[in-house]
């Protein structure tokens, strides 16, 4: 029985051999890889909605207080310069005019009892007929009545201005962006009452959390999107930068300018407001194509000949689903996205994208 097993054997033996009579070594197939290239990092760049406002914004108040009586313009209305759009009861200005028209008549004449008195002394004094003091004293009730005189016509002028304060009127050509009270509400000097928006310039409003603030600046270059043109992107810049932060939310406001001029928007508008931090990098790769060694990291690039090199890299942060790279990539290297552990130095392999479609490098036909 042993004799019919050593003969089988032999036989597999001699087609073994038989086979690989040349000596060659099959070829082994290249391997296929999945590769990408590094990307824009997402912690390079912080967004923050925002809303469209105009650059002016000047909140207007009467300058006397008193009770609203009629209301001339609604919050959205567009207005124009020195059109009324308030006024209050003018029935105590008026009063209070009238009383200083009657100090005034009566200061008017009581400077004419006065000169003609002084008139008097002074011919008295050349005939020597009243003593100089009495003359001084004449002529210091003259000096007295036309000091009130002019006293009293300064405060008729104040109230007459109080009489036309009254009556708001906007400063400027806009937009009523803000109504701040009511037909009836008695209000007080310098309480505002409107918000105007002016024409010109527009901006987006943002604000900054505390955090953060260290990496922005004055004049810093941004990007604005609007949600209404989604597939616009227009360069901006921090022109305004509050130094204090809000009571309530803790964040500090800022006001973005459009460094183009004339650009499409509307007030009220929402934006999105991206800022590029100087501090953080420009690069990220998926977590997937990072693995380390020896507490290194690195990734696997591809050469021109489509062979693989090691590329030590210096990483940031962890993210959700990519990794900033601080140092080692440039933005046209293809790195193995998938399978990094089963790679070596030098392995000859196909390249494909996400899509499963062959990539070609450069130097390759």
């Amino acid at each position: 029985m042993l004799r019919p097993a050593l003969s089988l054997i032999g036989v597999l033996g001699v087609a073994l051999l038989a086979g690989c009579g040349n000596g060659e070594v099959e070829p082994t197939s290249v391997r296929p890889v999945m590769v990408v290239q590094p990307q824009p990092a997402s912690e390079a760049f912080a967004s923050y909605p925002g809303e469209i406002h105009a650059r002016y914004e000047p909140q207007l108040a009467f300058r006397i207080g008193g009770k609203v009586v009629e209301r001339l313009v609604e919050a959205g209305e567009r207005v124009r310069k020195d059109q009324p759009l308030a006024r209050l009861d003018p029935q105590d200005v008026r009063l209070q005019l009238e009383g200083i028209r009657a100090q005034v008549a009566a200061a008017e004449a009581n400077l004419r009892v006065a000169r003609a008195e002084h008139e008097r002394y002074k011919t008295l004094m050349k005939r020597e007929l009243v003593s100089r003091s009495q003359f001084d004293a004449s002529e210091n009730s003259l000096r007295s009545a036309e000091a009130r005189l002019r006293q009293t016509r300064a405060e008729f002028d104040v109230a007459n201005n109080q009489v036309g304060y009254a009556e708001l009127r906007a400063t400027r050509d806009g937009v009523i962006a803000q109504r701040l009270f009511e037909v009836g509400q008695v209000i007080a000097a310098g309480q505002t009452v409107f918000v105007l928006a002016a024409d010109g310039e527009r901006e987006v409003a943002i604000n900054l959390p505390e955090q953060a603030l260290e990496h922005y600046s004055l004049d810093q270059e941004v990007t604005i999107e609007l949600w209404s043109q989604p597939d616009k992107r227009y360069p901006g810049r921090i022109r305004e930068l509050s130094p204090a932060a809000d009571e309530q939310s803790r964040t500090y406001s800022a006001r973005v300018a459009f460094t183009e001029a004339d650009v499409a928007v509307e007030l009220g508008q929402s934006a999105l407001v991206s800022i590029r931090n100087a501090d953080q990098v420009s690069l990220a790769v998926p977590l997937s194509a990072i693995t380390a060694e020896q507490g290194r990291a690195y990734v696997w690039r591809l050469k021109a000949d489509a062979t693989l090199e090691r590329v030590d890299v210096r990483i940031g942060a962890f993210g959700e689903t990519q990794v900033p790279v601080l140092e080692g990539l440039q933005a046209d290297d293809w790195i193995v996205m998938a399978g990094v552990q089963l790679l070596h130095e030098g392995q000859v392999v196909r390249p494909i994208d996400r899509d499963n479609r062959p990539v070609a490098l450069a130097g390759q036909e």
